[in-house]
């Protein structure tokens, strides 16, 4: 009898136990039910990709600051000749300029998006890969310049050889994700313009394509504060 007492006693103290524990199972489930796994996964995707880019702008940091030779001025090394005037920074001020422009374009399609207006939507976006290629672009002409002045990964007249490597490495990165990026607007922008998400009535690609977007743009701010102005 004492047993069976013993028994019942155990199962009333695991039971409400058992429930607590389902309860906060489906207390989750209900928080998560309505994420959108497009959005979730762009956000871990770019939670890893910002633990790889402090990897790198921390490496520069490091490297530039344990360097036994001079390290080149940015003014001087990324100065344009216009004129006959060498203006410094010229090129990577409006290179900025673009991007951040693309920033409020992309701002603007995600807006129209959720209007269902797919017209506005379609042409900002494209607007947006244009300003990105127009990036792309300034950037291949300062490689060029770079490399017609000697510069390497592996050497660099103008002091610190490993100024070089770093910068064609975290520029190029940076560079591949906006050349991605460009092509992910171009591909959003044309089911766009032909109207697949007005018939599955979900416009979060744009916002997914914008998060993307938005990211790689606050990257180059921290590309330009360390590699242009320190």
């Amino acid at each position: 009898m004492s047993n069976s007492l013993s028994d019942k006693r155990d199962r009333e103290i695991i039971t409400p136990s058992l429930r607590e524990i389902a309860a906060d199972w489906s207390a989750d489930q209900e928080v998560f039910r309505h994420t959108h796994w497009g959005k979730a996964m762009m956000w871990i995707f770019l939670l890893s990709d910002t633990f790889i880019f402090s990897c790198f702008l921390t490496g520069y940091m490091t490297m530039r600051s344990s360097a036994t030779l001079p390290w080149p001025n940015a003014a001087e090394v990324f100065a344009l000749n216009i004129g006959g005037q060498d203006i410094p920074l010229i090129l990577i001020a409006i290179m900025t300029f673009v991007l951040i422009s693309s920033s409020g374009t992309m701002a603007m399609a995600v807006n129209f998006g959720y209007r269902r207006d797919r017209r506005k939507t379609a042409k900002l976006m494209l607007l947006t890969a244009v300003f990105g290629l127009m990036f792309v672009g300034m950037q291949a002409f300062e490689w060029t310049k770079l490399i017609h002045e000697g510069v390497r990964p592996w050497s660099n007249p103008m002091g610190a050889p490993q100024f070089g490597a770093s910068f064609f490495m975290i520029t190029g990165f940076h560079g591949l994700h906006v050349t991605c990026g460009v092509i992910l607007l171009l591909i959003i922008a044309f089911k766009v313009a032909r109207g697949h998400y007005d018939r599955t009535g979900d416009y979060s690609a744009v916002e997914i394509t914008g998060l993307y977007w938005h990211f790689v743009d606050l990257v180059w701010v921290f590309i330009f504060a360390l590699f242009y102005l320190w």
